[in-house]
């Protein structure tokens, strides 16, 4: 049996995207070259993975061989865009909030932290029922926002009024004003939806762990926007405890997306989970882990925080409970990283071969990557032999 793991080895190959150089597929075909280099005859298997934040519609959808849709919906600043989701089958569709209010969709000099709403999310939500979706998996991840879900509230026909019985204009920069919810005139079709939102952060609404306080400032918040986006989250969640009779806004991870995680937990029938779990049961992980010898995984950057719940770290605990060793491979190494050794990776690598700059090693991730993966691959080889 050990002969055979060396002459024909399976070996998975599970990473994340790396960040504006290669999408979780392309580095799936990347480190799967480099090991064709030196074991032609090894069955490799690619599994794209995310941790559920920016690229987990594009790892889904090459994992599960699901239909990439389109809708026109509004941005974070309340623009006509046309965002992507995807249809899995079996009344599932997958949602990446940042499609429609995502950070990087809104140039720097153009974010509105008071006023950024996730309207357009409630938009591919409705898409999603259109289509008869009655699972919505949902990832929270790199959003402009911080308004509490509010707007995702107002585009599956709910309704948020001032105290002049008139409905509040988008962000979370109006919320102090609201005075009264209705809830009636959400879609019926809601009741019957089951939502599992992917989130990798366990931050609540308000607060000095909030997601003004936390998340803001990478927003475009200023210290003051912070202290009043916080203080109009509040309010928010204490006139949705009064309509609802529920008061979400300590469970962890509410606060991911600017509250957005809030909303669907306070009025829709949701269930939280770690992304990387998430996408790996959507991509079937743990199937493809059957019978491996080894498993490459990784991201851009692998440090301290790559244990908590980013995708080499969940894939590593995936791989240790098949007794699989794991081995890494990141754009660059920081402080911390050797953690990992203690969840089933056996080495970590840095893509870059010598002083490089950062674009110029973003350009050549691809080559990169697959050298790296060739060079582990001859190593790990050569080790399999000795010990057969």
């Amino acid at each position: 049996m050990i002969q055979a793991r060396v002459l024909r080895p399976r070996i998975v190959v599970a990473p994340d995207s790396y960040k504006e150089s290669l999408s979780a597929a392309q580095a799936v075909s990347a480190i799967s070259a480099g090991i064709a280099q030196v074991a032609p005859e090894a069955e490799i298997v690619g599994v794209p993975m995310a941790d559920g934040g920016e690229g987990s519609l594009d790892a889904v959808l090459a994992a599960t061989q699901g239909e990439r849709r389109h809708a026109t919906v509004r941005d974070a600043n309340g623009r006509d865009i046309t965002a992507a989701w995807g249809w899995l089958g079996d009344g599932t569709a997958f949602i990446e909030m940042a499609e429609a209010a995502g950070l990087e969709r809104i140039p720097p000099h153009e974010r509105r932290p008071l006023q950024a709403s996730t309207y357009g999310v409630g938009q591919l939500v409705l898409a999603a029922l259109d289509a008869g979706a009655t699972r919505i998996v949902m990832g929270l991840g790199g959003s402009a926002t911080t308004d509490g879900g509010a707007g995702l509230f107002q585009a599956l026909g709910g309704h948020l009024f001032d105290s002049d019985g008139g409905e509040l204009s988008p962000g979370g920069g109006t919320l102090h004003r609201l005075a009264r919810l209705d809830t009636a005139s959400l879609d019926q079709r809601l009741a019957t939806v089951r939502f599992e939102i992917a989130v990798d952060v366990d931050n609540v609404l308000c607060g000095e762990r909030g997601a003004a306080a936390i998340f803001g400032p990478q927003k475009g918040a200023t210290p003051a926007d912070v202290d009043f986006l916080d203080r109009a989250l509040m309010h928010f969640s204490q006139l949705c405890m009064q309509e609802t009779g529920r008061d979400e806004s300590l469970t962890p991870g509410t606060g991911a997306a600017g509250g957005l995680g809030y909303a669907i937990k306070t009025f829709f029938n949701a269930e939280f989970r770690p992304g990387v779990e998430l996408i790996a049961e959507l991509a079937q992980l743990d199937n493809a882990l059957d019978g491996a010898a080894l498993v490459f995984t990784g991201e851009g950057r692998l440090d301290g925080q790559t244990l908590l719940g980013k995708t080499p770290a969940g894939v590593a605990r995936y791989a240790r409970r098949r007794g699989v060793d794991v081995i890494c491979l990141a754009g660059s190494l920081g402080e911390g990283y050797e953690a990992l050794f203690n969840e089933g990776v056996i080495a970590a690598f840095s893509l870059v071969s010598g002083p490089m700059s950062l674009n110029k090693a973003m350009e050549q991730a691809a080559s990169l990557l697959q050298e790296r993966a060739r060079d582990c691959m001859r190593l790990w080889m050569a080790g399999a032999r000795a010990n057969a």
